[in-house]
């Protein structure tokens, strides 16, 4: 393995565990929802827009589901796996190029968020209408909008001191 991508699986793994821990230390119950609140997203944003697509896919994927079986939600684990790497991906293809050239938050940047937001929204539903019914299901959307939205106000600043730090990329 070579130095180059020694780092990057190094980087990767990091950003999982971020994603895994931020997942885990905040968790608000949810009776609508049947799991949680968290801000684990915000970490998923953080790793697809500083690091690109494959990231997000990878650390949002793997560390949310991972939170969810290491919390006692392991029936939400399969749909967290998709529902939260579809999203780290979405978020990298909408903004890691643009955030990589000019190191800085921009309104792609948030719009690239809060697209990603939705798609979890929308994820959630569809996993908790297979699971419980779809009508049910409704009830979880205003928990999911909540963490959807917390999350992109806690990446901005995130995001801000991220484009301090001089990540490496080779």
């Amino acid at each position: 393995m070579t130095s180059k991508a020694l780092k990057k699986l190094i980087i990767m793994a990091l950003f999982t565990a971020l994603v895994t821990i931020a997942t885990m230390v905040i968790q608000i119950p949810t009776v609508a929802t049947q799991g949680f609140i968290n801000v684990g997203d915000t970490m998923i944003f953080a790793a697809g827009i500083i690091m690109g697509p494959k990231f997000g896919l990878v650390a949002g994927g793997l560390g949310s589901a991972l939170a969810d079986m290491l919390s006692g939600y392991s029936h939400w684990a399969p749909w967290t796996l998709v529902i939260k790497g579809v999203e780290g991906l979405i978020v990298g293809i909408l903004a890691h190029k643009r955030f990589e050239t000019g190191k800085r938050v921009s309104g792609i940047t948030v719009l690239a968020t809060l697209v990603a937001a939705v798609w979890m929204i929308f994820g959630y539903y569809i996993a908790g209408g297979i699971m419980k019914g779809f009508p049910a299901a409704l009830a979880s959307i205003p928990a999911n909008v909540i963490q959807g939205v917390g999350s992109v106000i806690l990446a901005i600043p995130l995001l801000h001191a991220f484009c301090k730090i001089n990540i490496p990329k080779d």
